[in-house]
């Protein structure tokens, strides 16, 4: 008889885990799912390397996240992308976020980034002062004639100093410099460490200036129907900067031949921003990009910037 209470004692208790697990994985599937996808859209940069990281590792799915990194040759189709809503958020810099903002689109910047801008001259100029009569090419009215500005001003040179001749695609202002058809110009990565390489000289950099130029917008429908997914995010993004400091360049090769545009052979060349955790903009860094945009009557007089930025999703 103690047999047979024993038999189905241990029948209901296993019952019991049985439910139990079945419950928990119930309620983990559930997880899984809660949260709304995000597909943000991005260009081959340094800047999104943690949000890379956090998809290839994992990070995101841990915490029931289903993360798309949509990736764009062009910084039109980007934004066409992103105002038709094809995307929920997006990649950018403030000058481009402010004048969308401007214009009436409604989204945030929910978190700065940390990629940089260098000049970058040929070979025979090694100093700011140099660039004085020269020709230094931009893309007009976009973060890279900003940076250009900024850096100009912060070594005591007036921009009515240089030539500006305007020149939209990256490697285009790149073969120019080094067939001498321009003096210099502002440039990302990798192709800082590609013009280096070609033997051209940095004369100054925004990471040299503390200027944070990049950031994470959403559209305001994402703000609100997917906040949830949006705080997920900026955990994950954390961790993803948390794997980049605790491993090599080399550990990192894959990613950033693959995903940031490095050429193999110049991935031990690559110098990696200074990644930190998922904060905002500094007050200042906006401001001066909306004098900016004034200045060259880009976004009205009267815009304030305000909604601009939020602080709504960063992790406690």
């Amino acid at each position: 008889m103690k047999k047979i209470y024993l038999v189905l004692a241990l029948g209901v208790l296993a019952l019991g885990v049985s439910a139990l697990l079945s419950s928990c994985n119930s309620d983990s599937k559930k997880a899984q799912t809660e949260l709304p996808p995000l597909k943000i859209g991005a260009m081959s940069s340094l800047d999104y390397l943690p949000y890379v990281i956090a998809e290839r590792m994992g990070y995101t799915d841990s915490i029931g996240l289903q993360l798309e990194i949509v990736k764009f040759f062009s910084a039109n189709d980007r934004d066409a992308a992103f105002r038709s809503g094809q995307l929920d958020g997006t990649i950018i810099d403030y000058t481009g976020a402010a004048i969308q903002h401007a214009a009436g689109l409604p989204l945030a910047i929910v978190v700065k980034h940390d990629g940089y801008f260098e000049i970058m001259a040929r070979p025979k100029i090694t100093e700011m002062s140099q660039l004085r009569g020269r020709k230094v090419a931009v893309s007009r009215n976009t973060v890279i004639e900003y940076a250009t500005d900024k850096m100009l001003e912060a070594s005591g040179l007036e921009v009515s100093e240089i030539e500006k001749p305007e020149v939209n695609k990256i490697p285009l202002r790149m073969e120019m410099m080094l067939s001498d058809n321009i003096d210099a110009s502002v440039f990302p990565d990798p192709f800082i460490t590609i013009s280096k390489q070609n033997g051209c000289n940095s004369l100054s950099s925004t990471r040299d200036l503390g200027l944070s130029l990049t950031g994470t917008m959403f559209t305001e429908k994402a703000l609100t129907e997917k906040g949830e997914s949006i705080k997920a995010l900026l955990v994950a993004y954390n961790r993803g900067v948390d794997y980049i400091k605790s491993h090599t360049i080399e550990e990192l090769r894959e990613v950033l031949v693959k995903d940031a545009g490095v050429p193999q052979d110049l991935v031990q060349h690559i110098v990696l921003p200074n990644y930190v955790y998922a904060e905002l903009p500094s007050e200042k860094e906006i401001t001066e990009t909306l004098e900016w945009l004034k200045h060259k009557n880009l976004v009205p007089v009267g815009y304030s910037g305000e909604g601009l930025i939020s602080g709504d999703y960063l992790p406690n």
